[in-house]
């Protein structure tokens, strides 16, 4: 006898002034017909249990798998169909379907993702079916600070219910046996700052000063420290948790872009700010890192990696994630940073570790934290929408590192 699922709850419509036009799903009485005819042709292997309003049940998975219950076929289907890579997150954030255990359901969906369509059937629907890039998210300078402005600029309050108190935004790296988050996003930074051999004496410049807890560990090193950001919200923070540290005489936060940086300094770090360069803009960015690294300096990058095969057909897709959370975002492999570095600069690669198993634990933390702590997140303005795109893509990114479709490296790189 099959095991009983629980109900779910009705998700309320979003708001039409905040998510304009996202509770209307779209009209594709064919495409959605194709879409649905895939989704059950993939979903028959996966271990888990896509359950129907009428009863009906798919799926190879057993009474303890993961469940997928679609609440609104017929929206969750034209959806799908319009944009696979949209349609589905958008569905969740509306409540077309649902899961109580959205990283379990989604980690066989990325474990198969390159496999779950046939290849000559996802050629033929990212012609038809998937939208490309749109040009105003490119990342020029005004573009890049625009794009930014639309997530970290969300609210500092808001980073700050399900960060831990290192305000670190990035992948932790776990000891053996280890579980504590802040301890392990100190153990990240102290691995990207060896990484570039920070020490005392040293002016090191960092791209990307998220909430300033790199450059308060460099600058507690010994170091100097000039760190760079196009987020007004982080750059006042960052301040203020300088100043709390007592470390502002060591450390100089600038509004500034990577490209307009200048000068020369004994160690350059950046940690998974490259994802929000963009293809046309890495030869520049790592030109960049070359141009104001010192003779005999180092540089520590923290990167989010994927497949290059993978990285190569999506580079230019428009997926939920571009649209929803990164706009202007391309994560590269680990094969296109190497290019660069060899065609724009005088650098290579002479050390890397792989923390791909701690981004997924990383983010099982962040979502837990925010989901529990949703009442606060609530009071600072942020609807029951927000809540599931949150979740989900928290949840989706979660699934692609337990599975290794995603990674995170720390590099060395020295010059050649």
């Amino acid at each position: 006898m099959s095991s009983p699922v629980a109900p779910v709850p009705p998700v309320p419509r979003p708001a039409e002034g905040v998510w304009p036009g996202l509770a209307t799903p779209p009209h594709a009485p064919l495409k959605a017909r194709i879409a649905e005819a895939l989704f059950r042709r993939a979903v028959r292997a996966l271990p888990v249990r896509v359950v129907f309003p009428g009863g009906e049940r798919i799926g190879a998975g057993g009474p303890d798998s993961p469940v997928m219950r679609i609440v609104a076929p017929e929206a969750f289907f034209h959806r799908l169909g319009a944009g696979s890579k949209i349609g589905f997150g958008e569905a969740y954030m509306v409540g077309d379907w649902t899961s109580h255990r959205p990283a379990d359901l989604l980690t066989p969906f990325a474990a198969q993702l390159s496999t779950l369509i046939p290849p000559a059937l996802q050629r033929a629907f990212r012609r038809v079916a998937e939208a490309r890039k749109p040009a105003v998210e490119a990342n020029t300078l005004d573009g890049s600070r625009e794009n930014i402005h639309r997530h970290y600029d969300l609210s500092n309050a808001l980073f700050a219910t399900f960060l831990d108190e290192t305000m670190s935004y990035s992948s932790a790296w776990f000891a053996d046996g280890g579980d504590d988050l802040a301890a392990a996003q100190l153990r990240k930074i102290d691995g990207v700052l060896d990484m570039a051999g920070v020490r005392a004496g040293q002016h090191v410049l960092e791209i990307g000063t998220g909430w300033g807890a790199l450059a308060i560990r460099a600058a507690q090193r010994g170091a100097r420290v000039t760190t760079l950001t196009i987020s007004a919200e982080q750059a006042r923070l960052a301040e203020e948790r300088i100043a709390a540290a007592g470390v502002s005489d060591r450390v100089q936060v600038l509004l500034r872009d990577y490209r307009e940086a200048q000068g020369g300094y004994d160690a350059v770090v950046s940690v998974e700010m490259v994802e929000a360069v963009g293809v046309r803009y890495w030869p520049t960015y790592f030109a960049a890192l070359d141009r104001l690294l010192r003779p005999g300096g180092r540089v520590g990058l923290q990167a989010i990696t994927m497949p290059h095969d993978r990285m190569l057909v999506s580079a230019d897709d428009y997926t939920w994630i571009s649209k929803y959370v990164f706009p202007g975002g391309v994560i590269p492999s680990v094969e296109a940073i190497e290019q660069n570095l060899r065609d724009h600069t005088g650098l290579r690669i002479v050390e890397r570790r792989s923390l791909g198993p701690d981004y997924a634990r990383t983010l099982a933390h962040w979502r837990h934290t925010f989901l529990d702590r949703w009442d606060e997140v609530a009071a600072l303005g942020f609807d029951e929408t927000f809540r599931r795109m949150w979740e989900f893509y928290l949840a989706y990114c979660e699934a692609g590192f337990r599975v290794g479709y995603l990674d995170v490296f720390q590099f060395s790189f020295q010059r050649r």
